[in-house]
């Protein structure tokens, strides 16, 4: 079955306007499918998503089974609601750096990467330590979406919980309100 045009403009729009992906790597990669997804920061190119990440200070793809000629499946949320709004296949592949849909997809993703370090050298820095993937729709109908709740446990992370707020803050937060009168 293929894709109808319906389907492909859903795919593109809800693409475009979602600030997150959720992104099933490999051939079993369907929704629901062993192996968690990961919530990925993307912008909309020439017809596919492109991402980037793997890199020092970017977004994680390792352990996606994302490989250049693999599949993917790609799950958008509803800008407005928050939940599922479509899922597609998508064919991957990786960009070589240097070349022109690299550089077209980098000066993408470089209006769309938010605090980086080095704004003014981020592709060189991309060339060098990252990859840059492409996620183009497959020609084939949307998957449908899956009917569990698709929760799973975060992914292990040197990060810290917040710690206890220190004794003396309160009144010292109490002590600037009471100046201010």
């Amino acid at each position: 079955m293929t894709q109808t045009l319906t389907d492909r403009a859903l795919i593109e729009e809800a693409s475009k306007k979602s600030a997150l992906i959720w992104v099933h790597g490999g051939d079993s990669g369907s929704a629901g499918a062993a192996g968690a997804g990961r919530a990925l920061w993307h912008v909309w190119h020439d017809g596919a998503v492109c991402l980037v990440g793997d890199g020092p200070g970017e977004q994680p793809l390792h352990g996606l089974d994302l490989v250049d000629g693999g599949a993917a499946t790609v799950t958008v949320r509803s800008k407005d609601k928050g939940g599922r709004l479509v899922a597609w296949s998508a064919r991957v592949s990786e960009l070589a750096p240097g070349g022109e849909a690299w550089t077209a997809a980098v000066e993408e993703l470089k209006g769309k990467r938010l605090n980086a370090p080095d704004g003014d050298h981020i592709a060189e820095r991309w060339a060098r330590e990252c990859r840059v993937l492409r996620l183009e729709p497959a020609p084939v109908a949307v998957a449908n979406l899956p009917t569990g709740s698709l929760a799973a446990p975060p992914l292990p992370t040197p990060a810290t919980t917040r710690r206890p707020m220190p004794a003396g803050l309160p009144k010292l937060l109490l002590r600037r309100r009471g100046r201010k009168r």
